[in-house]
């Protein structure tokens, strides 16, 4: 198949202006209508059969013209972030605290290009990709509806990638093995009696009670955690009381927990319950804790890692591959498509220096990336399925 990287970068105004749209009406999670019907608009002009996942997702269905059988998927988020855009640019978001702050705009701009660089070449190809538009990443849903809906069944390589302004444009970020941790959520509420201030010994001080809570996980991690072992244990959100002279009844604690292990998140949620339930009893009161399953950690398969690199260092001498990245402490929840069949998630450098608006970080109300890298992205997607597609042709089994 002649997917080169003049074909790709012919796609540049096209995925530009797919951008610029995406990027001026964001959508929160699991609120991506308009995003879907954009998806499904330039589907539909590839002729590409698509269905809804849930409310908001959407599966494309990319059949190629050569006898033979094998699947692979390809993954892009398609929700925005409540943050208020602070750049002055035509296409800043029209929507007053939502942005796409984190590229998901480009992610879904790239794998529409990679449908159309598949589409246009399908009769050079076996097989079948599944396009998978999922929404909900940045809440830690979508990813559960693909899997239910049996989208990854028979499916034996699924890719995505995560644009990265921490890498310069040019590189591609493939680390075989480990590369972010788990999330989980959690949200603490405590129960204790209202009394005047002035009584303190006939009330339970549910804020007080908190306090010694926040302050107490803290201890959690620098004492009870090894220091070799990264566990983030943080909160976020701390509400209680409703006047200035009178105890507090309830207080709600929303928070996190980032491990990189089984074993170091199953002790994270036991530290969190035990820490707040003995807290809460000891000055007479109660704590219930709930948790949100966000992200497991997210593990590269080392050889579709190694593939993967290789490829793009035969096929693409102008891009650099680099395999070192640290660890992140932030999740994504293709995650758990990589649980469930071998992958790799890439990550796609969009900094650069001569354009200084670039540099800002992912989650920033000034983050912006070079568009030039749009093109790259849209390749990556394709190559790895068509590479997939053939080495399972060639060897007659499943990889």
């Amino acid at each position: 198949m002649n997917l080169t990287k003049e074909a790709a970068n012919s796609l540049l105004p096209h995925l530009s202006a797919l951008r610029r749209e995406l990027h001026r009406h964001p959508e929160l999670a699991l609120e991506e209508h308009q995003t879907a019907r954009l998806i499904e608009r330039e589907l539909d002009a590839l002729n590409i059969p698509h269905q809804r996942v849930g409310q908001t997702g959407v599966l494309g269905l990319l059949r190629g013209g050569r006898p033979g059988s094998g699947a692979v998927a390809l993954r892009a988020d398609i929700d925005a972030l409540p943050i208020q855009e602070q750049n002055d640019c035509p296409f800043r978001s029209s929507h007053d605290g939502v942005m796409h702050a984190c590229g998901h705009d480009a992610h879904t701009a790239m794998l529409l290009g990679a449908s159309k660089l598949l589409a246009e070449r399908r009769d050079a190809w076996s097989g079948e990709v599944r396009l998978m538009f999922q929404p909900a990443e940045e809440t830690g849903k979508g990813a559960p509806d693909f899997l239910a809906a049996g989208c990854l069944d028979g499916v034996n390589r699924v890719f995505g990638l995560h644009v990265a302004p921490d890498l310069p444009i040019g590189t591609v970020g493939i680390k075989p093995g480990l590369n972010n941790a788990a999330v989980d959520g959690f949200r603490i509420l405590i129960r204790g009696r209202s009394s005047h201030v002035s009584n303190p010994q006939l009330g339970v001080d549910a804020l007080y009670i908190g306090s010694h809570i926040v302050t107490a996980l803290q201890a959690q991690v620098t004492r009870r955690t090894s220091p070799v072992e990264p566990v983030i244990l943080g909160i976020g959100s701390f509400h209680s009381g409703t006047t200035y002279n009178a105890l507090a009844e309830t207080a709600v604690l929303e928070g996190t927990t980032r491990t990189i292990s089984p074993a170091s998140r199953q002790r994270a949620r036991e530290q969190v319950e035990s820490t707040a339930s003995g807290i809460a009893a000891m000055y007479g009161g109660t704590a219930q804790v709930t948790w949100d399953d966000i992200a497991s950690a997210l593990v590269n398969d080392p050889p579709a890692s190694r593939e993967t690199a290789e490829l793009i260092a035969a096929l693409r001498p102008d891009l650099t591959v680099t395999t070192s990245r640290p660890l992140s402490m932030g999740g994504d929840n293709v995650s758990e498509f990589l649980l469930k069949v071998p992958g790799v998630y890439a990550y796609l450098g969009v900094s650069n220096p001569q354009k200084p608006e670039t540099l800002a970080p992912l989650h920033s109300g000034r983050f912006q990336l070079d568009e030039d890298v749009l093109p790259t992205g849209a390749w990556l997607y394709a190559a790895c399925a068509a590479h997939w597609l053939k080495q399972e042709r060639e060897t007659g089994e499943s990889l």
